[in-house]
């Protein structure tokens, strides 16, 4: 396309592109309708109107491509190994403690958390950072009662500004420096850069970590609703941490456990801070499943005296709560808890009894009417209650994970990255082979994999893809190109540099970064011989620019998987993501003057 020549499909397609980001601003259709008019509307343009001008003719056939974009087949990919992660339990003993410490001082634990995703990002691939780290602060989240929604955009953000400080970083630096290196200029090293982008860095991370989190919402909506609170009681054996250990020391070690008796044997046992809990006490404590679990995995306890017969992280076991009626065999019973266990194979685990005068022992309550009860079992089993008479499920299972194959997944995660890390596969591949692999390992279900998928992230990827295939093949970005380097005889080296960084930010959030840097990369060596001038800061301008991907969900596949996570709307990263985005241009824009002497 020429600017003297007005190219009606151009026109169109920039309409398209505008109406687009006009409805994902307003949210007035769902994401995934917007991104489905936004193809329908490519679709029509190109099939009703053929595009056959130069070597990339367009019709509706090639718009339907980015179903098989090895973009999105990745991310679809990577969604499943984090749902492995989760369904396994893999990330449990790591989460734990870094829960303790997060509930200790946030606010620090969340600044080193940020340091260290900048950090790790300047030498392993953006992506597999990010999936590493997502379901990390999403189960941190979860223990400590907050929403992952303030944390996971600005952790994005860290590792996509660490991603620009060495050609390594990211493919798309790879790929800017090998353009360059073909046109003739000097060779820019691995760490070449690294002093500029630290102190960029150092200039975003406040942002990052005190602005950012105020600007997302406090609660996206994907939490789940809060839970009944269960008496339960913690069995506790030989060999575990609490056994020998005084009560302070427990309640230092399980925060926010609230324990109401302690009985031993058929003793009841006065709770005092030096109580000394031995093998076999039972310690009952009032809290939701959630905390439960949590409970008793910090402590090394069982929470049923069925636990020892159940195989260690066994597949397909769930907790569940069923509410016990009047018409049920079991209400009124002093063996409640044990004819779960004789008739359905099922263990009681804790009991909800609303007014109720004194804390439950579920071994030995009597059921009533309106109970509800805690149980945990196989699904099969839970499932065929709801042919029972007199008990409702009511609908808050939570499946547990089988963390017998938590080292598994594990490993296979580590292998993942490795591969991606060290270029040895693709990351399509490394991650298709991981998700295969936990598969078939029994890591992950067909069912937990597909129910990771996200059709608002699918849509998006495919109508952005489309979009900028679109923008491409009119010539709408390289005009835009080539009117800037017309300007380079009028304006100082320090204002083109900014210019074409500028340019390529705008750029990279509505097409592929890869795609933003082979189009730059030869206008800023061009601008540069145009003024005579060192081409390296023209290059690292684009590098940079290309990476300036924070204000839509689309400029980044990293943005779509904490989207999908956090359930993020578009103004969510129009509103967090543009200034970081004008910060981050401004002081790279100053450093590479300053360490270039254009200025």
């Amino acid at each position: 396309m020429d600017w003297g020549f007005i190219d009606p499909h151009a026109v169109a397609v920039l309409a398209i592109t505008i109406a687009t980001f006009w409805l994902f601003a307003k949210e007035q259709l769902p994401v995934q309708s917007t991104a489905l008019l936004s193809l329908l509307a490519l679709m029509l343009l190109f099939g009703l109107f053929p595009y056959d001008r130069g070597d990339r003719p367009l019709g509706p056939e090639q718009f339907l491509a980015g179903f098989g974009h090895p973009a999105l087949v990745t991310i679809c990919f990577l969604m499943m190994l984090g749902r492995g992660l989760v369904a396994t339990g893999a990330l449990e003993p790591i989460v734990r403690r870094l829960a303790r410490f997060w509930s200790f001082a946030p606010q620090l634990a969340f600044l080193l958390f940020l340091a260290f995703c900048m950090l790790v990002s300047a030498f392993i691939n953006d992506t597999p950072v990010v999936v590493l780290m997502m379901p990390v602060l999403v189960a941190i989240a979860a223990r400590t009662g907050t929403s992952p929604a303030p944390t996971l955009l600005p952790m994005n953000y860290a590792v996509i500004i660490g991603g620009m400080a060495t050609t390594i970083g990211t493919s798309t630096n790879l790929l800017v420096v090998g353009i360059a290196e073909r046109l003739g200029v000097p060779a820019i090293g691995v760490f070449d850069f690294i002093h500029i982008v630290a102190i960029a860095a150092a200039v975003a991370l406040p942002y990052l970590w005190l602005v950012v989190p105020r600007l997302l919402p406090k609660d996206s909506g994907n939490r789940p609703r809060v839970s009944l609170t269960f008496d339960a009681a913690l069995e506790i054996h030989e060999r575990t941490y609490a056994a020998g250990r005084e009560l302070h020391e427990i309640l230092k070690r399980a925060r926010g456990l609230r324990p109401q008796r302690l009985v031993r044997g058929a003793i009841e046992i006065t709770l005092l801070p030096d109580t000394r809990l031995q093998a076999g006490d039972r310690l009952l404590i009032q809290d939701t499943p959630e905390g439960l679990r949590e409970h008793a995995a910090a402590l090394g306890a069982r929470t049923h005296n069925r636990e020892h017969h159940e195989p260690p992280g066994g597949a397909g076991r769930t907790m569940a709560q069923v509410l016990v009626t009047a018409e049920s065999n079991l209400a009124g019973t002093t063996r409640g808890a044990g004819l779960f266990a004789d008739q359905h194979g099922l263990a009681v685990v804790g009991i909800h009894r609303p007014g109720r005068e004194a804390p439950l022992n579920p071994a030995d309550a009597t059921l009533r009417a309106g109970d509800v009860v805690l149980l945990q079992g196989a699904m099969e089993k839970v499932e065929a209650l709801r042919t029972v008479p007199g008990v409702l499920i009511l609908d808050a299972m939570m499946e547990l994970p089988h963390t017998r194959r938590a080292p598994i997944a594990l490993l296979l995660m580590a292998g993942v990255i490795a591969l991606a890390a060290t270029r040895l596969l693709p990351m399509v591949l490394a991650s298709a082979l991981g998700v295969a692999a936990m598969l078939l390992t029994g890591c992950l279900r067909w069912q937990d994999a597909t129910d990771a998928l996200s059709s608002k992230v699918i849509l998006i990827v495919v109508a952005s893809l489309a979009i900028g295939e679109a923008m491409m093949a009119t010539g709408l970005i390289a005009a835009a190109g080539n009117s800037l380097a017309l300007l380079d005889a009028y304006v100082p080296p320090a204002a083109m540099v900014g210019a074409l960084m500028l340019l390529m930010g705008i750029v990279t959030n509505f097409v592929s970064n890869n795609a933003a840097a082979i189009i730059g990369t030869p206008v800023a060596v061009a601008m540069a011989a145009s003024l005579g001038v060192d081409p390296r800061p023209f290059v690292l301008a684009v590098l940079f620019g290309a990476n300036i991907c924070f204000a839509t969900p689309m400029a980044y596949q990293t943005n779509l998987m904490v989207a999908a996570a956090a359930g993020y709307r578009f103004k969510d990263f129009v509103r967090a993501g543009l200034p970081l985005a004008i910060l981050m241009w401004v002081t790279l824009t100053w450093l590479l003057a300053r360490e270039y002497a254009l200025i």
